[in-house]
This record gives C-alpha cells, structure tokens and sequence, in this order.
C-alpha cells in the first residue's frame, strides 16, 4: 500500500493557521493560507510526497516530506 499524505499534511497546514475553505470540485478541497494569502487545491488521497511537498510550496511552508 502507497503512504498517504493526507492527515500529515493536514496536520501541518493547520499547525500554520491555514484554514478549510470549501469543497472543491471532484476529489479536493479548498484551503486559505495567511502566509501567502492566496488559496490552494488540496486532493483527498495524496499517494507522492512531491505533490505533498508542492502543496506545503503554495501554501509557504518548507518542505516536510
């Protein structure tokens, strides 16, 4: 079985304050971040620490996978 990103990734976006927008289309959800001010597309089932990294990117963090 693939690891999974989710709940790590979660976990750590809201430990930096960004917050759960709205449902998005398909299989993602909407978050806000305060850092970059701008929201980002998060998928439900992240299987690639990249994507994982890519999205932690958009919401200025530093990489943690």
């Amino acid at each position: 079985m693939a690891p999974q990103f989710d709940q790590p990734l979660r976990d750590l976006l809201r430990g930096a304050d960004c917050t759960f927008v709205r449902q998005g289309k398909g299989s993602h959800e909407i978050w806000y971040s305060p850092i970059t001010q701008r929201s980002f597309a998060v998928p439900i089932g992240i299987p690639s620490r990249h994507t994982a990294n890519a999205i932690l990117r958009q919401a200025g963090l530093p990489k943690a996978f």
